[in-house]
């Protein structure tokens, strides 16, 4: 399995931990069609229409699965048109960052349908802020994409199955509901039929893919979902991922009224992050010894380069980043990895504290995001980051998740690769 998928799953157990017990969750349904799909299926019965589907979601969505294989059911669905995809998924990330990359990932590509998929990787977030991500996702898409149609759409891990083998969604999927019902978007979950051969003990959530005439056997009539309990098998999970959204096509097309614009109606939560920016990191003022990092010329830019357009680099203790933001939340999109230190973070005149860009999966380099400030006043902020002297106990760290450092050269640093500001608001120069 790839490190980042190990990480994914990580994360969804570590998130179910701190789940609130007590939000009313929703009935399972495979699909509430709500006001359907109008525009996205008026075009695609269109001769000659090019239809672009968005796909902002996690490492379920960056699978070789259920995105791609519904796509080549909607080029089949709809012979008149052509469809392509955004592919704007990102393993082990959620909500928190999709609604601040929304705009450079994929509006900035014109979809005409945009899937949203982050109810596992939102596994554990508090419901008001999967209200504020989900209902901003919603609310910058239609501000600058009317006529965009959006669908929730739900995936499930063998930690999150509790609530649906008993007939309820789970509850970062329930809060989802919120939204979706308040701008009547049709949703889709895909892993009822998991959660069905889940409760007649038909289901097998994770082993190897039987691969001998006595280990297919031993799994008899059983299905058999996923190697980790969490991303499934191409050719078992993702393929009812996949007839969920065929079936869910009929009742979204009845569905489905006149094409037209959508309209913003009254928000659902008021600190909704309808203006969560990603704003290049250069937009701050950097110190001397930071870099730009050129993908034409650098390959370890190019490697991020089609999600972190601006990515800098600066080694030496004492290099600094700071600006001024006016606004309520503020992180730095960064990568992590072996190389890197820790920083220290003054926000306004709070205490410093420290904040290391390394753990227990940096044995290989990874997109993450550094929080400064979350619900702040809506104000002016002044923000001072600095790269300490002091590395964190790596090997202490790596050994949390049973990892050694194997040459020691790559970890001794304490680079810091910030790329972007994340902010609900904006940068005051």
């Amino acid at each position: 399995m790839k490190p980042l998928l190990i990480l994914s799953l990580v994360l969804v157990i570590s998130l179910v931990q701190a789940a609130e017990p007590d939000f009313p969750l929703v009935p399972a349904r495979e699909c509430y069609p709500r006001a359907g799909l109008p525009n996205f299926i008026a075009k695609s019965n269109t001769d000659g229409a090019s239809i672009k589907i968005g796909y902002l979601g996690g490492s379920i969505t960056a699978q070789n699965g259920w995105r791609p294989k519904s796509l080549a059911y909607f080029q089949k669905a709809f012979p008149k048109a052509e469809f392509s995809e955004i592919n704007a998924a990102i393993g082990g990330t959620g909500s928190d960052l999709g609604v601040y990359r929304l705009k450079q990932d994929v509006l900035d590509h014109k979809p005409d349908l945009l899937f949203v998929e982050f109810a596992v990787n939102d596994g554990g977030a508090a419901p008001e802020q999967i209200f504020r991500c989900m209902e901003g996702i919603v609310r910058q898409t239609w501000r600058t994409l009317p006529d965009c149609d959006i669908c929730f759409v739900n995936t499930l891990t063998e930690q999150l199955s509790p609530a649906m083998v008993e007939g309820n969604f789970q509850r970062s999927a329930s809060a989802m509901e919120k939204i979706a019902n308040h701008y009547q978007i049709p949703t889709i979950h895909m892993a009822i039929e998991v959660a069905k051969l889940a409760k007649q003990g038909k289901l097998v959530w994770k082993a190897p893919m039987p691969k001998t005439d006595e280990e297919k056997l031993v799994l008899g009539d059983k299905f058999l979902f996923a190697p980790d309990g969490v991303h499934p098998y191409e050719q078992t999970g993702h393929e009812l991922y996949l007839q969920s959204i065929v079936r869910s096509m009929d009742p979204i097309k009845a569905a489905s009224g006149k094409p037209g614009s959508h309209t913003l109606s009254t928000p659902y939560i008021a600190t909704n992050y309808e203006n969560a920016k990603l704003l290049p990191i250069s937009d701050a003022h950097l110190s001397s010894g930071f870099i730009p990092l050129n993908p034409m010329t650098d390959d370890f830019a190019k490697r991020w380069a089609d999600r972190m357009t601006g990515l800098h680099k600066a080694t030496h203790p004492g290099d600094t980043v700071e600006f001024k933001f006016k606004g309520t939340s503020c992180s730095i999109y960064d990568i992590i990895g072996p190389d890197c230190g820790q920083v220290i973070i003054k926000l306004d005149e709070q205490p410093p504290r420290t904040m290391p860009r390394f753990d227990a999966y940096c044995t290989y380099h990874r997109l993450s995001t550094m929080p400064i400030g979350e619900n702040l006043p809506d104000a002016i902020h002044s923000v001072k980051i600095e790269i300490s002297p002091d590395q964190p106990d790596k090997a202490a760290i790596l050994a949390k998740n049973g990892n050694k450092i194997d040459k020691p050269a790559d970890y001794d640093a304490t680079t810091f690769y910030p790329g972007a500001i994340l902010v609900v608001g904006g940068i005051v120069k």
